[in-house]
Protein backbone atom coordinates (compact mmCIF):
# COMPACT_ATOMS: atom_id res chain seq x y z
CA UNK A 1 0.00 0.00 0.00
CA UNK A 2 2.77 2.47 0.75
CA UNK A 3 4.52 1.43 -2.36
CA UNK A 4 1.61 2.94 -4.57
CA UNK A 5 1.19 5.48 -2.09
CA UNK A 6 5.05 7.02 -2.75
CA UNK A 7 4.28 6.15 -6.47
CA UNK A 8 1.33 8.66 -6.38
CA UNK A 9 3.09 11.20 -3.93
CA UNK A 10 6.06 11.12 -6.56
CA UNK A 11 3.85 11.98 -9.72
CA UNK A 12 5.11 16.09 -10.56
CA UNK A 13 2.03 17.63 -10.76
CA UNK A 14 1.43 19.90 -13.69
CA UNK A 15 -1.12 22.86 -15.38
CA UNK A 16 -1.68 19.97 -17.65
CA UNK A 17 -2.46 17.25 -15.16
CA UNK A 18 -4.45 19.23 -12.85
CA UNK A 19 -6.65 20.63 -15.62
CA UNK A 20 -7.03 16.97 -17.58
CA UNK A 21 -7.73 15.46 -14.35
CA UNK A 22 -10.60 17.61 -13.69
CA UNK A 23 -12.05 17.62 -17.53
CA UNK A 24 -11.95 14.04 -17.38
CA UNK A 25 -13.82 13.89 -13.85
CA UNK A 26 -15.98 16.27 -15.35
CA UNK A 27 -16.83 14.26 -18.47
CA UNK A 28 -17.29 10.74 -16.60
CA UNK A 29 -19.67 12.32 -13.79
CA UNK A 30 -21.55 14.31 -17.01
CA UNK A 31 -22.24 10.94 -18.94
CA UNK A 32 -23.21 9.40 -15.83
CA UNK A 33 -26.14 12.07 -15.01
CA UNK A 34 -27.09 12.59 -18.75
CA UNK A 35 -28.10 9.03 -19.22
CA UNK A 36 -31.84 7.89 -18.26
CA UNK A 37 -34.01 4.85 -17.41
CA UNK A 38 -36.88 6.67 -19.39
CA UNK A 39 -37.97 4.89 -22.65
CA UNK A 40 -39.78 7.89 -24.78
CA UNK A 41 -42.20 5.62 -26.26
CA UNK A 42 -44.90 7.55 -28.84
CA UNK A 43 -48.26 7.43 -28.04
CA UNK A 44 -50.02 9.85 -29.67
CA UNK A 45 -50.06 9.97 -33.79
CA UNK A 46 -51.75 11.82 -36.69
CA UNK A 47 -54.61 10.13 -38.47
CA UNK A 48 -56.78 10.14 -41.42
CA UNK A 49 -60.12 8.80 -42.11
CA UNK A 50 -61.37 7.38 -45.21
CA UNK A 51 -64.71 7.87 -46.37
CA UNK A 52 -66.64 5.34 -49.07
CA UNK A 53 -68.39 7.37 -51.30
CA UNK A 54 -71.97 7.61 -50.62
CA UNK A 55 -75.20 8.69 -52.00
CA UNK A 56 -76.21 12.73 -51.66
CA UNK A 57 -79.89 12.29 -52.37
CA UNK A 58 -82.45 11.14 -49.19
CA UNK A 59 -86.27 11.04 -48.56
CA UNK A 60 -88.37 11.06 -45.54
CA UNK A 61 -87.74 7.34 -43.56
CA UNK A 62 -84.93 6.22 -46.03
CA UNK A 63 -81.45 4.88 -44.70
CA UNK A 64 -77.87 5.89 -45.70
CA UNK A 65 -75.22 3.49 -45.09
CA UNK A 66 -71.38 5.41 -44.59
CA UNK A 67 -68.48 3.68 -44.38
CA UNK A 68 -65.54 4.87 -42.61
CA UNK A 69 -61.96 3.23 -41.79
CA UNK A 70 -59.22 5.18 -39.05
CA UNK A 71 -55.52 5.26 -40.31
CA UNK A 72 -53.34 6.21 -38.10
CA UNK A 73 -49.60 7.12 -39.24
CA UNK A 74 -48.32 4.83 -36.20
CA UNK A 75 -49.66 1.70 -34.43
CA UNK A 76 -49.89 2.21 -30.40
CA UNK A 77 -52.40 -0.72 -28.89
CA UNK A 78 -53.83 2.04 -26.22
CA UNK A 79 -55.75 4.38 -28.49
CA UNK A 80 -58.77 4.97 -28.01
CA UNK A 81 -61.28 6.73 -30.92
CA UNK A 82 -64.01 8.44 -29.69
CA UNK A 83 -67.02 9.68 -32.60
CA UNK A 84 -69.46 12.22 -32.22
CA UNK A 85 -71.47 14.55 -34.31
CA UNK A 86 -73.26 17.75 -34.76
CA UNK A 87 -76.66 17.80 -36.89
CA UNK A 88 -77.26 21.58 -38.23
CA UNK A 89 -79.98 21.27 -41.15
CA UNK A 90 -82.63 18.79 -41.08
CA UNK A 91 -83.75 16.29 -38.92
CA UNK A 92 -82.39 12.58 -39.16
CA UNK A 93 -81.01 9.88 -36.94
CA UNK A 94 -77.61 8.52 -36.99
CA UNK A 95 -76.90 5.47 -35.44
CA UNK A 96 -73.51 2.90 -35.47
CA UNK A 97 -74.53 -0.14 -37.21
CA UNK A 98 -73.36 -2.17 -34.15
CA UNK A 99 -73.76 -0.18 -31.81
CA UNK A 100 -75.63 2.78 -29.75
CA UNK A 101 -78.02 5.88 -31.58
CA UNK A 102 -75.74 9.06 -31.53
CA UNK A 103 -76.91 11.56 -29.94
CA UNK A 104 -76.18 15.18 -31.13
CA UNK A 105 -72.90 16.28 -29.20
CA UNK A 106 -72.84 12.95 -26.74
CA UNK A 107 -69.06 10.79 -27.36
CA UNK A 108 -69.63 7.42 -28.38
CA UNK A 109 -66.27 4.91 -28.01
CA UNK A 110 -65.76 3.14 -30.80
CA UNK A 111 -64.86 -0.33 -30.86
CA UNK A 112 -62.72 -0.50 -33.98
CA UNK A 113 -61.01 1.56 -36.61
CA UNK A 114 -63.16 -0.02 -39.66
CA UNK A 115 -66.76 1.19 -38.53
CA UNK A 116 -70.36 1.79 -40.68
CA UNK A 117 -73.10 4.81 -39.52
CA UNK A 118 -76.49 4.34 -40.98
CA UNK A 119 -78.29 8.04 -41.19
CA UNK A 120 -82.18 7.62 -41.35
CA UNK A 121 -84.02 11.01 -42.51
CA UNK A 122 -87.12 11.98 -40.58
CA UNK A 123 -87.68 14.81 -43.31
CA UNK A 124 -87.41 15.00 -46.81
CA UNK A 125 -85.47 18.50 -46.73
CA UNK A 126 -81.81 18.92 -46.90
CA UNK A 127 -79.65 17.30 -44.02
CA UNK A 128 -76.67 18.41 -43.12
CA UNK A 129 -74.64 17.16 -40.20
CA UNK A 130 -71.17 17.21 -39.01
CA UNK A 131 -69.06 14.00 -37.92
CA UNK A 132 -65.32 14.47 -35.75
CA UNK A 133 -63.69 11.74 -34.60
CA UNK A 134 -60.90 12.24 -31.67
CA UNK A 135 -58.73 9.78 -30.08
CA UNK A 136 -57.58 9.90 -26.46
CA UNK A 137 -54.52 11.67 -26.31
CA UNK A 138 -56.01 14.76 -27.40
CA UNK A 139 -54.81 15.26 -30.93
CA UNK A 140 -55.91 17.15 -33.91
CA UNK A 141 -59.39 15.74 -34.46
CA UNK A 142 -61.17 14.67 -38.06
CA UNK A 143 -64.10 16.26 -38.86
CA UNK A 144 -66.20 16.30 -42.09
CA UNK A 145 -69.37 17.37 -42.94
CA UNK A 146 -72.08 15.06 -44.74
CA UNK A 147 -75.06 16.95 -46.81
CA UNK A 148 -77.84 15.17 -48.43
CA UNK A 149 -80.43 16.98 -50.64
CA UNK A 150 -84.21 15.59 -49.94
CA UNK A 151 -85.48 14.50 -53.12
CA UNK A 152 -88.37 15.28 -54.92
CA UNK A 153 -91.24 13.47 -56.09
CA UNK A 154 -91.02 14.25 -59.49
CA UNK A 155 -87.33 12.79 -60.15
CA UNK A 156 -88.58 10.15 -62.12
CA UNK A 157 -87.03 7.07 -60.02
CA UNK A 158 -83.54 8.25 -60.47
CA UNK A 159 -80.71 6.48 -58.60
CA UNK A 160 -79.33 9.04 -56.40
CA UNK A 161 -75.74 10.52 -57.25
CA UNK A 162 -72.76 9.54 -55.50
CA UNK A 163 -70.11 11.71 -53.56
CA UNK A 164 -67.34 11.57 -51.35
CA UNK A 165 -64.25 10.57 -52.85
CA UNK A 166 -61.99 7.16 -53.00
CA UNK A 167 -58.76 7.63 -51.10
CA UNK A 168 -57.01 4.74 -50.54
CA UNK A 169 -57.42 1.22 -51.05
CA UNK A 170 -61.08 -0.18 -50.57
CA UNK A 171 -61.83 -3.03 -48.66
CA UNK A 172 -65.22 -4.37 -48.63
CA UNK A 173 -67.07 -4.82 -45.00
CA UNK A 174 -68.07 -8.48 -45.04
CA UNK A 175 -71.61 -8.67 -43.76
Amino acid sequence: MKTILNKLGGIRLTTGRFFGFWIALFAIVFAMTSCSDDLDVQQSYPFTVDVMPYGDKIVKGQTVELRFEIKPEGNYSNTLYTIRYFQYDGQGTLKLVDGPVLVNNDRVLLESKTFRLNYTARTSEAHKFLIVIEDNFGSTPWEQTFEFNGKSGDDGGETPGIIGPIVGPVTPIIR
